[in-house]
């Protein structure tokens, strides 16, 4: 496997863990609207998000771009597991089938 491959499964564990912060931080109440956005989860959920888009783009130095779609797309599937490790949400059917079709339009993209 490349190791821009390896870069770019990271960079996406990255924002996914970085969405989870920020749901994380909607869930709570503030009191007031600064400690809303400036509050511990929010600047290091958005650091994590412009490290992500960083690795990102480095990592497209050694990709021939054919394997970004599937890769950018696994992390909704990391997203979806890791709020039912953090938040108990549960996995339904219909995000089952979400992620079926998800994964129905990267096959025929690549056909």
């Amino acid at each position: 496997m490349n190791s821009s491959v390896i870069i770019l499964i990271c960079s996406v564990v990255i924002a996914s863990i970085a969405q989870i912060l920020l749901k994380k931080s909607a869930a709570r109440t503030y009191s007031s609207p600064i400690r809303e956005y400036l509050n511990f989860y929010v600047i290091c959920g958005y650091g994590m998000m412009f490290l992500s888009m960083f690795i990102t783009v480095l990592s497209y130095r050694g990709l021939d771009f054919s394997n970004v779609p599937v890769i950018e797309s696994l992390g909704y599937v990391v997203v979806m597991l890791l709020s039912y490790l953090f938040f108990k949400e549960r996995i339904t059917r219909r995000k089952v089938l979400g992620m079926a079709v998800i994964l129905l339009g990267i096959f025929v993209y690549y056909r």
